[in-house]
């Protein structure tokens, strides 16, 4: 067994997840064995992914490992987010009013509608013809 523990958490976000292993290190950063700026090529996304790190000035203080599947970069970019909060309050629970507040805790229940039948879309209607 390794000496350092290493905090772990799931983060959901539409269709993407994110599993998240936190471990004390320099700040290093991989989702799927590539670098945060080769996977999130935007900076948006890039301070999404790092917003629970900075908000607690937690930056290099934790080597972040994910593993994200699923959904596109917007969903597994909020996925990866919520996985590295919760993985956070592993590590200590004071943190929590600092990330609640900041609305990092809560999974984000927005989904895509489901297509009904006998409709084209989720709620598009095939053209109506009276005559």
């Amino acid at each position: 067994m390794a000496t350092t523990s290493a905090h772990s958490a799931t983060g959901r976000r539409k269709t993407a997840v994110a599993r998240v292993r936190l471990i004390a290190g320099t700040g290093k950063i991989e989702i799927n064995g590539r670098t945060l700026e080769e996977y999130f090529p935007t900076v948006p996304l890039q301070n999404l992914v790092l917003a629970p790190l900075t908000i607690t000035k937690l930056n290099n203080s934790y080597d972040v490992f994910v593993n994200a599947s699923g959904g596109g970069l917007n969903g597994q970019a909020g996925a990866v987010r919520l996985g590295i909060a919760r993985a956070l309050l592993q590590v200590d629970a004071n943190l929590r009013p600092v990330l609640k507040a900041e609305g990092y805790l809560m999974r984000d229940p927005r989904m895509r509608e489901r297509k009904k039948s006998g409709q084209p879309g989720a709620r598009k209607r095939f053209q109506f013809s009276k005559r």
